[in-house]
């Protein structure tokens, strides 16, 4: 007899990630993981794409990339390190052999990518060392999210010899590498490098060529987020944008000759980001970007459209464009060869899969969730759409409370994901099905500055707090309209990062809401600035200039100056190592409103990124859904 979703469930909920078909099309590989105690443990599993059928796994093993001719897997592990160890592992395997290390880089490993004669291996790696009695820092970022204190180390480029283990760093100086591609003859390597410190995003594309020894500058001031090759290396193809429009501007598909040039727009026309900015608690930690794939004669690229993210190509000689894999689920990664694609798949009630189409025939190849949610079936939502006030379209999602009957009434939570330029859509979020599981509707639309539709709709810099507030407002609305069975008088806002600041907006400006609660929130825009990872290029991006040219807008926009107006019971949560938006942007909005007498608490984990809420130990993860579970039982049971 199923039963309803509990929090300890969490752990019974696997995570693929990393489809990798062979060049030949006959193996793929992908990646598993698992939690086991505190700890998330990958197995690399290689099966048969057709059927599934088990060939050969890697435990603690990761990011998968086939040698060109397919015999060999390079994965990264830590297996060979000691406990507390930094750093991870290059190691490499035949199918019928058992895998050997090449190298152990103290700095970790990134982007892992052969040569094109199998020789070698391309990488990205830190490079410094962390200083023992005193942090002397003269760079910014000091620190990033994620990562920890970066001032004084770098990410550069290397390359590895497979045979001798033999390491290279190619690339030095005081700037990081953003991505890199070798090409498929092997004597060249593009790498995309941020050099400017107070805009990171723009990046300058070089082409290192080993045979000639020279490296060329090929483009600037560009945000380049993914590199590759055309089969024959004519072209150079990138996910990036031209930051036209700040940080709100479309990532897209591009091509550019290796030589130089003006670079070419591909995608663009279709107004939508290639992005996956998706909300799923329920990705691996280990899950890799869905970079755009030269296959043949056509690009492979991801497309986020509405509440979905799909699969489309391009023909680079004409531009034609071409849906592949589309629906109302959200691709997470793909891999293509010779037309063929796998990729892994979600719903708001599906934890990730493997899927693999050939031609117009498409195969659920793996199972991995179904056994936890025969247990605890997740609950799909009611999708539904409303006309904003100024006449935009506004999609949304409902999930009803386990057991709902009709003629009962039932409190509800409204959802505001991060950004802005996020989303939701078709794609699980475990902490929604603890909320639905424990009696409540759980309700969330994407606003205005959300990701999925075109740059009109996804740009609101400069107007925090005004369009995207009224669209949130009017949503709810158009909730208890359309769902006269939500007690209208017991409902709750809350919202992580971008989300947790609409939380701490809306409460300052309306008291229609039982109770609040607020997740690494940003309350004060000019704190922002100063202490984050991203404050001091994305506060210009988007409240517009800095605190000290335009200190109107950095008040205006930010909650804690209408913190005297606040009447609603808030909770404020936040992890303690979160660099994105720092704790002290709690601390400030709870102190506010304990010191005006308003109801609230404040609770920070002790460890944790900004992304805690899926990246974090399994204790913290469980501890903190348990809190915000009982906030809300608190005030609305």
């Amino acid at each position: 007899m199923p039963r309803r979703l509990e929090i300890e469930d969490i752990d019974k909920f696997v995570m693929a990630s990393h489809p990798q078909l062979s060049p030949d099309g006959s193996s793929l590989a992908y990646v598993v993981t698992r939690a086991e105690g505190e700890a998330y443990v990958p197995t690399l599993y290689l099966v048969n794409p057709g059927d599934g059928a088990p060939k050969k796994y890697w435990e603690k093993a990761r990011n998968p990339v086939w040698s060109p001719d397919g015999s060999q897997l390079i994965f990264i592990s830590n297996r060979g390190l000691k406990e507390g160890e930094k750093g991870a592992e290059i190691w490499v395997t035949t199918l019928s052999g058992e895998p050997r290390i090449v190298c152990r880089v103290p700095g970790g490993v990134e982007l892992p990518a052969w040569s094109g004669d199998g020789s070698s291996i391309y990488f990205l790696s830190y490079v410094g060392e962390e200083p023992k009695d005193a942090r002397v820092i003269d760079h910014l970022p000091f620190w990033y999210d994620g990562v920890g204190w970066t001032h004084y180390r770098r990410k550069h480029l290397h390359v590895v010899d497979v045979a001798s283990g033999m390491v290279k760093q190619l690339t030095e100086g005081e700037s990081d590498v953003a991505c890199h591609a070798p090409s498929n003859r092997g004597e060249r390597v593009a790498y995309a490098i941020s050099e400017t410190e107070s805009a990171p995003r723009e990046t300058t594309l070089y082409v290192l060529d080993s045979e000639k020894g020279e490296c060329r500058k090929i483009l600037e001031n560009y945000s380049v987020a993914s590199l590759g090759w055309s089969p024959g290396d004519g072209l150079l193809y990138f996910s990036g944008s031209d930051l036209s429009r700040g940080y709100q501007t479309h990532t897209t598909t591009w091509v550019i000759p290796p030589i130089g040039g003006e670079p070419t727009d591909l995608t663009g026309r279709l107004d939508r980001g290639s992005g996956r900015v998706v909300y799923n608690d329920l990705r691996s930690q280990y899950a890799g970007p869905p970079n755009p794939i030269w296959d043949v004669d056509r690009i492979y690229f991801p497309l986020s459209d509405g509440g979905g993210y799909a699969i489309h190509s391009v023909r680079p000689e004409d531009g034609e464009i071409a849906k592949v894999v589309s629906g109302n689920f959200c691709v997470e990664e793909f891999s293509v060869r010779g037309g063929v694609v796998a990729y892994t798949r979600t719903g708001v009630a599906e934890p990730m899969e493997i899927y693999v189409m050939k031609g117009k025939r498409d195969t659920r190849l793996t199972h991995l969730c179904d056994a936890p949610l025969a247990e605890a079936p997740m609950i799909d939502a009611d999708h539904f759409m409303f006309e904003a006030s100024d006449g935009a379209n506004i999609e949304g999602w409902l999930i009803k409370p386990y057991g709902w009957k009709e003629g009962k009434s039932y409190p509800a939570i409204f959802d505001i994901h991060g950004g802005p330029r996020s989303k939701y859509g078709y794609a699980p979020m475990f902490e929604h099905q603890i909320y639905a599981a424990q009696g409540y509707a759980v309700v969330y639309a994407n606003i205005r500055g959300s990701d999925g539709y075109d740059l009109d709709f996804a740009d609101i810099r400069t107007r925090y707090g005004t369009r995207d507030y009224l669209d949130f407002m009017e949503m709810v609305d158009h909730a208890l309209g359309a769902y006269v069975w939500i007690d209208q008088t017991r409902i709750a806002v809350t919202g992580l990062s971008y989300g947790g600041f609409m939380t701490n907006w809306v409460i300052g400006h309306t008291d229609r809401f039982r109770c609040a609660l607020s997740q690494n929130s940003i309350c004060n825009w000019v704190s922002f600035f100063g202490t984050t990872d991203i404050g001091f290029h994305f506060g210009p991006d988007q409240i517009g200039g800095d605190p000290w040219s335009n200190p109107e807008a950095y008040a205006e926009k930010s909650p804690l100056n209408y913190a005297k107006s606040v009447k609603t019971p808030t909770m404020f949560i936040h992890s303690i190592n979160d660099n994105r938006c720092w704790i002290d942007q709690s601390i400030q909005m709870y102190t506010a409103l304990r010191y005006f007498g308003v109801e609230t608490k404040l609770i920070l984990y002790t460890e944790g990124s900004h992304t805690f809420r899926n990246l974090a130990r399994t204790t913290i993860r469980k501890r903190r859904l348990h809190d915000m579970v009982d906030w809300f039982n608190c005030h609305m049971k």
